[in-house]
């Protein structure tokens, strides 16, 4: 069995071997044929180049932080600019809306605590102002202001966090509109086979080809 093995290796060897430098040339008279075409249709002019502004991306980025949605109109990205202004638009409602009702139950508190009965949570029932009886005892309005405070603050995070993100996001797609698809990038994988006269064996491998 091993024997045969051998036989038939050695007798189709030679006839690999040429179908190999049949295709080995071949590819090369393609990859030639090519070349020259692509050096003829630039010649000609029909192939324009896109030229890359390598600052865009930075002016994006500069354009979104001093006005958000100003870098995304710049990258005529003009759907996301109602989005972004929208959504840092929320944020700063959220947190004067909050931070209004917490100065109020922060007033009212403090003059509560300095003995006074004419803050606007005493007697919100209008039944008549009764002292040491208010509306909203001294522990509702310290928890009322403790709860503002808490939203206030959440929302001061949110809108801090989405005024970073229309940055990242002008200057990320400002990066994207710029990426290089141009078809003289190329990646080729192929399998080759390479003859060794001094050792006469056959070498198989893989090349890889990447053009620019």
């Amino acid at each position: 069995m091993g024997k045969n093995l051998v036989f038939w290796s050695l007798l189709l060897f030679p006839v690999l071997f040429s179908l190999a430098q049949e295709g080995q040339k071949e590819g090369s008279a393609d990859s030639v044929r090519q070349d020259l075409k692509k050096q003829k249709v630039r010649v000609e002019g029909k192939v324009e180049k896109k030229r890359i502004n390598p600052l865009a991306p930075s002016k994006a980025a500069f354009y979104s932080a001093i006005l958000p949605g100003l870098g995304q109109a710049y990258n005529k990205r003009y759907w996301k600019v109602p989005i972004v202004i929208g959504a840092i638009g929320a944020g700063i409602y959220g947190y004067k809306y909050n931070d209004d009702l917490y100065d109020r139950f922060r007033t009212a508190f403090k003059r509560r605590k300095a003995g006074f009965t004419d803050d606007e949570f005493y007697d919100i029932n209008g039944s008549g102002i009764v002292p040491g009886s208010p509306d909203l005892s001294d522990s509702a309005l310290q928890d009322a202001q403790e709860r503002y405070q808490r939203d206030r603050d959440l929302a001061l995070f949110i809108t801090l966090g989405l005024y970073a993100l229309n940055i990242v996001d002008a200057n990320v797609d400002a990066h994207l509109k710029q990426f290089n698809v141009d078809d003289d990038l190329g990646l080729d994988i192929k399998p080759y086979l390479e003859y060794t006269p001094i050792y006469g064996d056959p070498n198989y491998g893989v090349t890889l080809t990447i053009k620019f």
